[in-house]
Order: structure tokens, then sequence, then C-alpha cells
């Protein structure tokens, strides 16, 4: 799978936003493991009731 900077850009700062770790921190997780951890916010924020932008 080939990632735009874009769409990698929006991950690290949705996850660093969130969980409020270094953006190195986020960069070196391979990707299913980024994947996993959006997965995982979004899963709490359909939990809580936050509202999908």
């Amino acid at each position: 799978m080939t990632y735009t900077a874009d769409r990698l850009w929006k991950e690290v700062v949705y996850v660093a936003y969130y969980l409020h770790w270094p953006p190195g921190e986020i960069l070196d997780l391979d990707h299913r493991a980024r994947a996993r951890v959006i997965g995982e916010i979004g899963g709490i924020h359909s939990e809580i009731g936050v509202p999908r932008r």
C-alpha cells in the first residue's frame, strides 16, 4: 500500500491529538499498528457518542 504524505500526516496528527504522543513515536509504528491505534480511537469515540466529522 502506498500512502500519500498528506494521508500519513493526517494520521500522525490524529493520534498525536488524542493520545498526546510525539510524532516520532507515531511514525515509528508500522502501518498495521498505526491503523489499529486509529481504529481504537474511533471505537472509543463511538462508545462515548462523539459525532463523526
